[in-house]
């Protein structure tokens, strides 16, 4: 299976709520994610360039490092049957002051943390991102998960604060 290197913005507005997207294309198309996108590797990009050019791209955010404060990983392994993922998690500590403008990869909106409990968002999420990021100002976080079977992903803490 392919290998896929991302990562995954959590910016949020002046009312504290949180920027998401619904994507158009897969993965998780037709679900509500956090902006973010694949590291480009053939020029050896890093995470944190990935994280401020994504945040370029599709939200029009100009960031640089000191905007960004990685709080975790998540390693997932078969999602979908398909591929396996490593995803850098970013708080990005400036806020974002308009919605986005609509692109081919889907349109945005602001959620409380709550609410998106409530939305359609990629099942693994639920055990594998939103859990760390509510935890995300006790530390750094690593979670490596089994998804070959999607109903019982095998989740594995393998980095805590704690």
């Amino acid at each position: 299976m392919e290998f896929k290197i991302s990562c995954l913005l959590f910016i949020r507005n002046h009312a504290e709520k949180i920027l998401l997207l619904k994507r158009k294309k897969s993965p998780n198309q037709g679900l509500w994610s956090p902006p973010g996108g694949k590291l480009n590797m053939n020029i050896g990009e890093s995470p944190y360039e990935c994280a401020v050019r994504e945040a370029k791209e599709e939200t029009g955010m100009t960031l640089n490092n000191d905007d960004l404060s990685l709080f975790g990983y998540v390693s997932e392994k078969g999602y979908e049957n398909s591929c396996h993922w490593l995803m850098f998690l970013f708080e990005c500590k400036k806020t974002i002051v308009n919605l986005p403008q609509e692109f081919e990869e889907g349109y945005f909106d602001f959620f409380t943390r709550d609410e998106i409990n409530h939305l359609g968002i990629p099942a693994s999420d639920h055990e594998l991102v939103w859990p760390f990021y509510d935890k995300q100002k006790s530390g750094f976080w690593g979670v490596s998960a089994d998804c070959s079977n999607p109903l019982l992903p095998k989740i594995k803490i393998e980095a805590s604060p704690e």
